[in-house]
């Protein structure tokens, strides 16, 4: 049986997918910008809403095709429709990824999956 964690480095604008300490994929992602950075700490995936539907707070097509819930609240994994945005230091703190990336992720990672975000 899977044992999936997430493991995202602020420094290394990376997110991590591993099956027990077995790294399975590797995607890259945009951060928190210095004003609103992304925090650190241990948290879990609570929620896995797709677009059209709402997310609290404003419409999720900002949010590209998903928004992941974490259990730190306001924060969250999602896809997004500015692409070029990948790779840089740009959010209000979460966690953005290539819709297709978190579409993938998505299917694979079961609500209640660990996620480490570290510096390194």
């Amino acid at each position: 049986m899977p044992s999936y964690n997430i493991r995202i480095s602020i420094a290394g604008l990376r997110l991590d997918l591993f099956d027990g300490n077995q790294l399975i994929h590797s995607y890259p992602v945009a951060l928190g910008k210095i004003a609103t950075s992304t925090p650190q700490g241990n948290f879990t995936i609570i929620s896995k809403v797709p677009y059209p539907n709402s997310y609290p707070g404003g419409p999720l097509s900002a949010f590209g095709t998903l928004w992941m819930g974490l259990s730190r609240p306001h924060y969250g994994i999602h896809g997004t429709n500015n692409p070029s945005s990948i790779g840089h230091y740009v959010s209000h703190g979460c966690i953005r990824m290539f819709n297709k990336d978190v579409n993938a992720l998505a299917k694979i990672v079961p609500i209640g999956t660990p996620v480490r975000i570290r510096q390194r």
